[in-house]
């Protein structure tokens, strides 16, 4: 994530899932408001789960940039099988795209077993993607001080009502406004880590 390609790409990715969530759940309210229920993910009329393996692939390609793509980290590992001190940021970004891919995974398996059945352990999921998310951006190892360690702070406030609001949908998967809240948290996650890329990385932007 550390350059303005690995911000913007995976922030593209979180606007794009939270503005169709959020799109789906007013649709889905405005066609059935009186059994309104929320689904953890939307299928697709002509692909199932397009959404989930869109997922996926996000997280594959982040996993591939922080690890292997740039020549600096061709080799993650050093030669002792430790993780050096300066790549391990890349490790804890990885992190965060493996919950993320493995909550997708078992979103498709738990669908092909018994779908209705499985929706609060999906949401469930997705809370512990979102959990270890703040996790690891509240405990990262790079510099809490400075304009960077502002953004991040900010960041977490948005991942903490993702968090929440997922939780909540497990009890109430009733209530509309609970997750309009939702599909708006992970849509300005998006967001915000768009404009971190844009101007943390961008020369014209840096603060002096």
């Amino acid at each position: 994530m550390g350059s303005l390609v690995g911000h913007v790409i995976p922030g593209f990715g979180f606007f794009l899932i939270g503005l169709w969530h959020l799109v789906n759940h007013i649709r889905l309210h405005f066609l059935h408001p009186k059994s309104y229920t929320s689904l953890p993910w939307f299928p697709t009329s002509k692909f199932r789960y397009f959404e989930l393996l869109l997922i996926m692939g996000g997280c594959i390609a982040s996993i591939s940039m922080e690890l292997f793509i740039s020549p600096a980290r061709h080799q993650p590992l050093d030669p002792d099988g430790t993780i050096p001190s300066n790549h391990l940021h890349n490790f804890e970004h990885s992190n965060i795209s493996l919950t993320i891919f493995i909550y997708a995974l078992f979103s498709i398996i738990l669908d092909k077993i018994q779908p209705p059945a499985q929706y609060g352990l999906t949401k469930m999921l997705g809370a512990i993607a979102f959990g270890q998310e703040y996790l690891l951006f509240h405990l990262h190892s790079t510099d809490h001080t400075g304009v960077e360690g502002q953004y991040h702070w900010l960041l977490q406030i948005v991942i903490l009502v993702s968090f929440f609001t997922t939780l909540l949908c497990i009890g109430y998967p009733q209530n509309f406004l609970n997750n309009f809240i939702r599909s708006l948290s992970i849509l300005f996650q998006g967001v915000w880590l768009m404009v971190m890329g844009i101007m943390l990385w961008t020369p014209e932007y840096i603060p002096k």
